[in-house]
């Protein structure tokens, strides 16, 4: 009995790893958490603006959220998120410019993005999610198209606040062909030009996934397993 019990124990130990190595995770997130640059001369504008690499995730080198525009007049600011002290905002938009995020998703499978998205009154309000899972050679469609509500102004839903969180600016889209991915990129590409002073904002980006089990922790479990069966025999 001693020793049958034993084998059960590590059977049932190997079996928590392999859970537990299997659990939901954040690969990477971007929750805008610096302030940009302000005052006269300081403010980022140009093509291009890189805030970097992911600050929450497990995946987070080599990681960037970026955007790009096709003027150079873009300005890059960071008003208040929804329901986070910053946000990733830019104004002059094109048809064809977009936010962009970079990861990799090897050890990962299930994987989903979801993020936050706002507009001023005359920012684009048509966007499309398209992927790369070989660093931007190709693109596949997530979304064909989708909405971004306005915040704040006449006839808008809400106002993003650094302090209240609003459900309704937030979108998630399942993106299983980015499952074990070394190099996948994910693009909020507008659909719409905008005013030169429309802007458009996004927050709280998050690539989810579930962390694929280890071979040795597979392995455990059926080593333990056929232990058990042995013995019980």
């Amino acid at each position: 009995m001693t020793v049958l019990t034993k084998f059960s124990l590590v059977a049932v130990v190997a079996a928590t790893a392999v859970a537990t190595s299997a659990s939901a995770a954040i690969v990477a997130g971007w929750t805008i958490t610096t302030a940009f640059p302000t005052g006269a001369g300081n403010v980022p504008t140009g093509v291009t603006y890189s805030i970097g690499a992911a600050n929450d995730g497990l995946q987070t080198t080599g990681s960037e959220l970026r955007s790009v525009h096709s003027l150079a007049a873009a300005t890059y600011t960071s008003p208040a998120g929804n329901g986070s002290q910053y946000s990733f905002s830019s104004n002059n938009w094109s048809i064809g410019d977009y936010y962009e995020a970079r990861l990799s998703t090897l050890g990962y499978s299930d994987i989903s993005i979801s993020w936050d998205q706002a507009r001023s009154s005359t920012g684009p309000a048509s966007f499309e999610l398209i992927m790369s899972t070989d660093g931007g050679a190709n693109f596949t469609t997530l979304l064909a198209s989708y909405t971004v509500l306005q915040s704040g102004g006449g006839g808008a839903p809400g106002t993003w606040s650094s302090t209240t969180y609003n459900p309704i600016y937030s979108l998630n889209q399942a993106a299983a062909a980015a499952d074990n991915q070394a190099n996948v990129i994910f693009r909020f590409r507008s659909l719409a030009g905008g005013a030169a002073t429309g802007s458009n904002r996004i927050d709280n980006v998050f690539i989810n996934g579930t962390a694929v089990p280890a071979p040795g922790a597979i392995a455990l479990l059926g080593v333990a397993g056929l232990a058990g069966l042995r013995r019980r025999r």
